[in-house]
């Protein structure tokens, strides 16, 4: 590495991007291209960054094994950050950051090794692959690494502990995430952890029924809802638990919506024009209606027999528990898109088919809810065909990603 590459890769590490970019910008060399495209990626301008580390990527010899994969890996980062999770081209997929984890680890290059596979991890929790995630962080050891990877890594683990409702784990990942970060010359990186960490206490759900008014709930209020003995119908994840034991009604709407009726009624019963207009929106209920709510009634009561019993009363139905209450869990804003909005709020740019591959659904639903958001104020979008991409105002918790440093050198 020659001495304008040195120091440019220290201003970058400094978080000097200007003098960085003052250093390399009119050189054409692969190392200085890779310095370039990692400038412009901290600067935000993703779609230059990403054109020049594919450069770099292909100027850099076959024998250069390490600089090439350093530059998949940079590349799938600013991938991640702008939400492209879809295109089969693409650095996540087809196990292409897995490849260049592989070959830098082999090489001896722990650290970007680590980075690669936090960046696996991240993919993994915004697809919902907990299982996934954890195994590979298992396999990572935060303790050589310098403060900045250190702060990353904690912020890994805090988010996988956010997603299990281990918010005690949390906390204490974000801590340790704060030493580190105190430690690293980086401002940005300093000002995710605390942003991190006050959303640890922002509303992430509302508690409804029980004859009481509704209140907001932090996450750690959350937890400890889940772990007590009252019968929980959990309107964010659409599944009716107690303790250890959940019914999973999310393919099953109409009895979801019956049974948050009746809890919502608890201790009283629920009145049949109520159960029908929330679980048919039947404005005007004549016989077949009632017909059919018998029908959905015994399917309901056969699905939560392990939790509770559904008695008839004579304007309704009542929901018994085998606990001691019943509780309504919803999320902070209701809407009919929540899970887009829920994506969205993480302050990142998506495009519909990373928002399409993240929930699990058609591109077509989730575009026909993102039109519905952005006519509601909801949602913005800006740029055109495969460029566009919708953001919306941040409503829980995620952690940016950021471009920690320069490649380092061999």
């Amino acid at each position: 590495m020659d001495s304008l590459i040195a120091a440019a890769a220290r201003a970058l590490q400094a978080g000097d991007i200007l003098g960085a970019l003052k250093r390399v910008a009119l050189r054409e060399d692969a190392p200085a291209l890779a310095l370039r495209g990692i400038a412009l990626a901290q600067l935000g301008d993703f779609e230059r960054a990403r054109a020049l580390l594919k450069r770099a990527e292909q100027a850099f010899g076959p024998r250069e094994v390490v600089a090439r994969a350093r530059c998949v890996v940079a590349q799938a980062e600013i991938a991640l950050v702008s939400r492209d999770l879809g295109r089969q081209d693409g650095m996540l997929s087809g196990g292409v950051l897995a490849a260049a984890r592989q070959a830098l680890a082999a090489r001896g290059d722990r650290l970007n090794a680590a980075h690669a596979g936090h960046l696996e991890i991240r993919l993994m929790v915004l697809l919902g692959r907990l299982d996934q995630a954890e195994r590979l962080l298992a396999d990572l050891d935060p303790a050589p690494f310098p403060p900045a990877a250190r702060a990353a890594h904690e912020l890994v683990v805090a988010g996988i502990a956010v997603r299990r409702l281990d918010i005690g784990a949390a906390r204490q990942a974000l801590a340790r995430a704060q030493a580190a970060a105190d430690h690293a010359p980086i401002a940005a990186l300093r000002a995710e952890v605390a942003a991190a960490a006050r959303l640890l206490d922002a509303p992430a759900a509302r508690r409804l029924g029980g004859g009481a008014e509704a209140r907001m709930l932090r996450l750690d209020e959350v937890e400890a809802l889940l772990a007590g003995p009252a019968l929980i119908v959990d309107a964010c994840r659409h599944v009716v638990r107690q303790g250890g034991t959940q019914v999973g009604l999310a393919s099953r709407p109409v009895l979801f919506a019956l049974a948050r009726t009746l809890a919502e009624a608890w201790p009283a019963d629920a009145g049949r024009e109520a159960l029908l207009a929330g679980a048919f929106r039947a404005r005007e209920a004549d016989e077949s209606h009632r017909a059919r709510l018998r029908v959905e009634i015994g399917r309901l009561r056969r699905a939560l027999r392990d939790l509770a019993t559904i008695t008839a009363t004579r304007r309704g139905f009542m929901l018994v528990p085998r606990g001691q209450a019943v509780v309504v869990l919803a999320p902070p804003v209701e809407d009919d898109h929540a899970a887009v909005l829920a994506l969205l709020a993480d302050g990142e740019a998506w495009s519909s088919s990373a928002l399409a591959l993240a929930l699990g659904a058609s591109q077509r639903t989730v575009q026909r809810a993102l039109e519905a958001l952005r006519a509601a104020g909801k949602a913005q979008a800006h740029g055109s065909g495969r460029a566009r991409r919708w953001i919306a105002p941040p409503l829980g918790f995620t952690t940016t990603l950021l471009l920690p440093g320069p490649l380092p050198a061999d």
